[in-house]
């Protein structure tokens, strides 16, 4: 078998894959599937969306990036067609739902549904098309990365809400820190790095950043 593609070399921790994907999903599932007997409507964290919203946003946003970057003619200025709908006027606005009486393992469902179209379409997309994204026009690796982010933040505001641990490998967070986030501090471990770059957490030394993006321009070749 071939060395995969996403092992660390000298010019950095190496790209973001479709396994990263998989990967996060996967680890997000196993963290918060055995918290599904608490109760789900309370805030995920610091966000105002509940634990059960946040679920169901983290399961469109991976949707939202399959579509974008695996239509047959993707768009390089617009969002996404889709209608959209809110359970509640404080809640995300959410193209795909889960059903609520299927409880949260129907939730945890949609989560693994969704980021398999992601991780089926960043392998099955050529590596140079392009997509609109709010945050720049991106490839398939940006956007898997944008779906890898979105599932371990969320993952870790899930986790807060519901008093369950999550911590991801540090080499996952370092690849999509690396992909998205070119001026984040190195010399940190990734995954608080990651955490205070988005807002979440707090590094030695450093103000707490209050406004965040990430950068999704495919890297230069």
């Amino acid at each position: 078998m071939s060395e995969p593609s996403n092992t660390p070399s000298p010019e950095g921790p190496g790209p973001v894959t479709a396994d990263d994907v998989a990967e996060a999903v996967q680890i997000t599932v196993a963290a918060l599937r055995p918290a599904s007997g608490a109760d789900w409507h309370v805030p995920a964290g610091s966000l105002e969306w509940t634990c059960w919203e946040t679920g169901e946003h983290l399961a469109d946003d991976l949707f939202a990036y399959a579509a974008r970057i695996g239509s047959l003619a993707p768009s390089l200025d617009e969002e996404e067609p889709f209608g959209f709908s809110r359970r509640r006027p404080q809640g995300p606005a959410n193209t795909v739902t889960a059903d609520v009486e299927r409880g949260v393992g129907g939730l945890m469902q949609a989560v693994e549904a969704c980021g398999g179209l992601l991780v089926a379409v960043v392998r099955a997309t050529p590596p140079n098309t392009r997509a609109f994204h709010i945050f720049g026009v991106s490839d398939p690796e940006g956007f898997a990365a944008m779906g890898v982010v979105e599932t371990l933040l969320h993952a870790h505001d899930m986790a807060l809400g519901l008093g369950v641990p999550f911590e991801p490998p540090a080499a996952l967070c370092a690849r999509v820190l690396h992909r998205l986030f070119p001026d984040a501090p190195e010399e940190a471990a990734p995954w608080p790095t990651l955490l205070w770059v988005t807002g979440r957490g707090e590094l030695p030394g450093r103000e707490r950043v209050d406004k965040w993006r990430w950068y999704g321009a495919p890297r230069a070749t």
